[in-house]
């Protein structure tokens, strides 16, 4: 696993019947739970029991969480614009 994926909590690995997983996992790329992209097209990959998320996944997740409550405040869309160059550069 390479440096752009970072791994939270432990899960028993199983023997997956799949073969397309099966491939996926012995290549050594992580895909993204919710966009599919896999750690070789990502900027960051976190690593869950189970799930996967990306960072631009994570991006939109947060930006939907501070949006919910309505109007942006300039501290939030200056933490949100430095996120966003972050992870485009």
């Amino acid at each position: 696993m390479s440096d752009k994926v970072v791994s939270i909590g432990k899960r028993a690995k199983k023997k997956t019947e799949n073969p397309k997983q099966e491939a996926k996992i012995q290549d050594n790329r992580v895909f993204c739970s919710f966009c599919g992209r896999p750690n070789t097209e990502v900027p960051k990959m976190v690593k869950g029991p189970g799930v996967n998320i990306c960072s631009e996944c994570t991006l939109i997740a947060v930006q939907y969480l501070i949006l919910q409550d309505g109007a942006l405040s300039a501290d939030a869309q200056k933490i949100l614009d430095l996120l966003w160059n972050v992870n485009n550069d």
